[in-house]
């Protein structure tokens, strides 16, 4: 019987461990920093990249992989003849869900790509569950189910901007708007559903984060939490304090406390977190 091989992008920020573990495969995205490119996960990481960013003037520029890498891959893994799943970050954020549908039709393997909505743990948490039930032996059908249930009805992702600087840079916010919601400390909560960032709230300082923590806390007691992750732009602190509310009311969760990929802190800007979990 065939196989089922997993690969996604480097936007799923999880545990190498975890990585090896499971025996999923990552193509990089690169990010290019004043003038310099480098390979997410490869030649930079999320510290070294916080640093680099940092010191630009210049907001940096995310690429997904080329086509080749990815064709070249499928062709690799489906060599045995096992059939590939292919989860990539939301088609609103890059290109690289749409790269890796293009690369499916020209290789010479059975991939199914699938467009996770989301990016970061919240992928993440997608691409495990594909390989935990690809090793149990799964079909690439209910592989493909579960993981579309799982999307569809039980993920959920909070994120918290502390800094306008990179959405004016890129665009994304008006350069005014940004410079006075600097000067007044205004920090911004979002929560993403439809493959969107929607703003839920807005406040001054990070006193507003640790208010909104505290509902959310509230919030979760009355649910059935199954996977729980926390994921920051160089918020270490902040991204502690989340942890050690949040594991005495779920006890029975391994919590990664991780530094986002180059990739997402590149729209988030510094200071910025996330909250991402899953429900049954």
């Amino acid at each position: 019987m065939s196989k089922v091989k997993i690969v996604t992008d480097s936007s799923a920020t999880m545990e190498q461990e975890k990585i090896q573990e499971l025996g999923i495969h990552v193509i990089p995205l690169t990010v290019m920093v004043d003038n310099v490119i480098y390979i997410d996960g490869v030649t930079i990481d999320g510290p070294k990249f916080m640093d680099l960013m940092a010191q630009s003037p210049s907001l940096p520029k995310t690429s997904q992989p080329p086509i080749g890498e990815f064709v070249e891959l499928y062709n690799e893994l489906g060599r045995d003849g096992s059939t590939i799943i292919s989860i990539h970050l939301a088609e609103t954020l890059s290109g690289t869900v749409n790269t890796a549908r293009q690369a499916a039709e020209m290789a010479d393997a059975n991939v199914i790509v699938i467009d996770s909505h989301y990016t970061d743990q919240a992928q993440a948490f997608q691409v495990q569950l594909a390989a935990q039930l690809a090793n149990e032996g799964k079909s690439a059908d209910e592989i493909v189910a579960e993981v579309e249930d799982l999307r569809d009805h039980h993920t959920h992702l909070y994120m918290g901007v502390a800094n306008m600087d990179n959405m004016v840079k890129g665009g994304r916010v008006n350069r005014v708007v940004g410079m006075v919601s600097n000067f007044l400390k205004i920090r911004v909560m979002l929560d993403m559903y439809d493959s969107e960032l929607h703003v839920i709230s807005k406040g001054r300082g990070n006193k507003f984060f640790y208010r909104w923590f505290d509902k959310f806390m509230e919030d979760l007691k009355g649910q059935q939490v199954t996977r729980l992750g926390i994921s920051h732009a160089s918020a270490q602190e902040l991204a502690d304090y989340f942890k050690e509310s949040l594991q005495p009311l779920e006890p029975h969760l391994h919590i990664p406390v991780l530094q986002t990929t180059p990739i997402v802190a590149t729209h988030s800007g510094p200071g910025a977190f996330a909250i991402l979990y899953t429900t049954k």
